[in-house]
């Protein structure tokens, strides 16, 4: 017997999340039973689950990188037409969730999977992996405006934990640079506020890691399966980082 939420998310329903929003809403069934209640327990080898009247079953599990282009949505779907990550995925037919987010005009690495345990485990505050971006900044931050990165800096959602951060290129003209930042949160915008709150904002943005996982030689827009090898690394490394404490 396990927690629905937990069946729903393994199945490849959803993320965690998800799923209890699911259930709270009334969209779940247990034996023909509308459930509501967060924590109630089903077997699925015995029970008959279903979301919307529709049964879940076990799916082969999915992991996948992705580089993802600037101008596309990380959704299942937008109403305004854009562009979404999923549009990408050709040959792929199960359904399957980004982990975390990237923004509209961010570009870089993204994984998706139908792991809910796997989504959860990567994205929970307690377990936060390292993800690694080049951010191109207007100006040449001084070494202090840096110091700040590294120490922490107050955003209207409270301090950042310190972040690892070094240059990587420098416009002759000093009218822009290239920074390497490497923070272990995920917050939304993150990078790009912590650049503005040293008055250096960003005007490109990509995701050269997560955790261990590089993006690599893998172009823009295309993706790949992650190997059983990555899969049991980012579980290791979600299950034993603990990520550095913000400075008071």
């Amino acid at each position: 017997m396990e927690r629905l939420q937990k069946i729903l998310a393994a199945a490849g329903v959803a993320s965690r999340r998800k799923c209890e929003e699911l259930i709270l809403n009334g969209k779940v069934q247990v034996n023909g039973e509308t459930v509501t209640t967060l924590g109630t327990k089903a077997d699925l080898a015995v029970d008959i689950i279903t979301v919307d009247g529709k049964a879940i079953g076990t799916e082969k599990k999915l992991y996948i990188v992705f580089n993802k282009p600037k101008g596309v949505i990380t959704s299942a779907s937008d109403p305004q037409g854009r562009k979404i990550v999923t549009d990408y995925l050709k040959g792929i037919t199960e359904r399957v969730y980004p982990v975390g987010r990237l923004d509209y005009d961010t570009e870089g690495l993204l994984l998706l999977t139908n792991d809910g345990e796997f989504a959860h485990l990567l994205t929970h505050p307690k377990h936060h992996v390292s993800k690694t971006y080049h951010a191109t900044v207007k100006g040449v931050p001084h070494g202090s405006a840096l110091d700040k990165l590294k120490q922490g800096v107050m955003l209207e959602d409270g301090m950042t934990a310190p972040a690892e951060v070094e240059y990587q290129d420098i416009d002759p003209e000093g009218k822009f640079s290239t920074i390497s930042i490497t923070i272990h949160e995920g917050r939304n915008r993150q990078v790009r506020r912590m650049f503005e709150a040293i008055s250096h904002p960003v005007t490109k943005l990509k995701r050269i890691s997560f955790g261990d996982l590089y993006l690599g030689n893998l172009k823009r827009g295309l993706y790949r399966h992650l190997t059983k090898e990555e899969v049991e690394s980012l579980y290791k490394q979600a299950r034993t980082t603990t990520p550095p404490t913000p400075k008071r």
